[in-house]
């Protein structure tokens, strides 16, 4: 799954030394999981689209490279925004090598198909917290006319007619479910309705990306969006929203360390949920147009906390929420909901001095006086950033390894921590160490 990873990243670690508060001011980035399903879009396009908001991280230049891949133009202007002409792009294909380090590739599917007629795509890797199957993705394009098999560790998909409307009900909210299928259907004949259909903000982006483009989409934001196919749908300018996610981590940063951050370039109506707990613990929000403030209280009170689709809870901020109610006051129970194998970061909490103990889907958490440095080992990239805030809380140093899983979703973080007042750098490791590490096994 992660052997695009080389062993200079596996070498890297990031060191913290704890115990200081964090305050001051950071600007969020754009949106990963905005950009990518944008970046998709512009395989639709029958003129070039130019990008602005889109973060520098790995995912992102993964699914350039994949677009590039096909044919499509990528290249960037002198003032670093991004364009992607597709109009060149003649191979519907993703091939392993570039789908195996990242589940939204799966995003190419739908575009490639109501595009082309027809498309290769492998079945996507990505980060190992559950299974993701992307089964609601194929059941919808069957419904809007694809033949559809999966043989060889590929999806290949072929509608020869073209896609047409179709009824979609999801069994389950599912992301890139929406994404994807709301692009096959923008150039589908007729009307496509999706009901249970994801309500995320990064949704809600994309669908105003292609109306920008010509599309016909209606109802994005709730759970029922309707879709009118169109003829084509054309080049422009489209932008990535701010990460809420990004946003909340440093938020959270500030919180855990008895600190005062405020995140600028930021949409605060889009982690209520998230700041609504916030509140409850004890902590000082205030927002405005495109800012967010947090500042921690004297000592965090326990609260518990269900991950749900928005406008629920996000299960991208359980990892470091749980984090935070390692040292609050009393215990807290923390409900995953949506993914299975979301709790990896538990083991190296505790490594770290919390008190945590696992039930199926639930976290009973114990808040504990302090915690202490340790060595950790970054498992996924939500469970990364939750040990990054327990090694800035906890006294005395951390040093986490596989930190490639942080750059797949935070752009320049230590910078950013820097900035904030974190006493926080990365080290490549010991080039002498390589050659150990490739002999291990004789």
């Amino acid at each position: 799954m992660h052997a695009a990873v080389s062993v200079r990243d596996l070498m890297e670690s990031i060191i913290i030394h704890g115990g200081k508060p964090l305050t001051g001011s950071v600007e969020t980035s754009g949106a990963k999981n905005a950009a990518l399903p944008l970046l998709a879009a512009a395989i639709l396009a029958d003129g070039p689209v130019i990008y602005s908001g889109i973060p520098h991280l790995k995912d992102i230049t993964t699914m350039m490279t994949l677009i590039a891949h096909q044919g499509a133009e990528v290249t960037f202007d002198d003032q670093s925004r991004l364009h992607i002409d597709s109009r060149t792009a003649d191979r519907p294909i993703a091939p392993y090598e570039l789908v195996k380090t990242m589940r939204a590739s799966a995003l190419v599917l739908g575009p490639l198909l109501t595009r082309f007629g027809h498309a290769k795509v492998s079945l996507p890797g990505g980060c190992a917290i559950g299974a993701r199957p992307i089964d609601m993705h194929l059941k919808g394009l069957e419904a809007m006319g694809a033949i559809i098999t999966v043989e060889h560790g590929y999806i290949a998909a072929d509608a020869p007619n073209g896609l047409h409307g179709a009824r979609i009900v999801f069994d389950q909210v599912t992301v890139t479910g929406t994404e994807n299928l709301m692009m096959a259907a923008v150039l589908a004949k007729g009307e496509t309705v999706m009901e249970n259909a994801a309500a995320e903000p990064e949704v809600v982006n994309l669908a105003d990306s292609l109306r920008s483009l010509g599309a016909k989409i209606e109802g994005d934001g709730t759970h029922r969006i309707v879709i009118q196919g169109v003829e084509r749908i054309s080049g422009g300018e489209i932008a990535a929203i701010p990460d809420r996610i990004e946003a909340a981590t440093y938020l959270a940063a500030g919180i855990i360390t008895g600190g005062d951050v405020t995140v600028t370039n930021s949409v605060p109506q889009d982690l209520e949920a998230f700041l609504a707990q916030v509140r409850i613990c004890g902590g000082v929000v205030e927002t405005g147009e495109d800012w967010i403030r947090c500042a921690a209280p004297t000592r965090l009170q326990a609260t518990d906390v269900s991950t749900m689709p928005h406008p629920g809870f996000p299960t991208d901020l359980q990892a470091q929420f749980m984090a935070m109610m390692c040292l609050a006051d009393g215990t807290s129970t923390i409900s995953e909901t949506i993914f299975e194998n979301r709790f990896m970061h538990v083991q190296e909490l505790v490594r770290m001095g919390a008190d945590i103990r696992l039930d199926g889907h639930l976290a009973i958490v114990r808040g504990v006086g302090k915690l202490s440095g340790a060595e950790v080992m970054a498992t996924d990239l939500r469970a990364s950033a939750s040990l990054v805030l327990a090694g800035l809380a906890a006294e005395g140093e951390t040093k986490i390894s596989r930190v490639y899983h942080i750059d797949r979703g935070y752009e320049r973080i230590e910078e950013k921590l820097r900035k904030l007042g974190a006493n926080i750098e990365r080290h490549s490791g010991s080039e002498q160490m390589i050659p150990q590490v490739l002999n291990f096994h004789g």
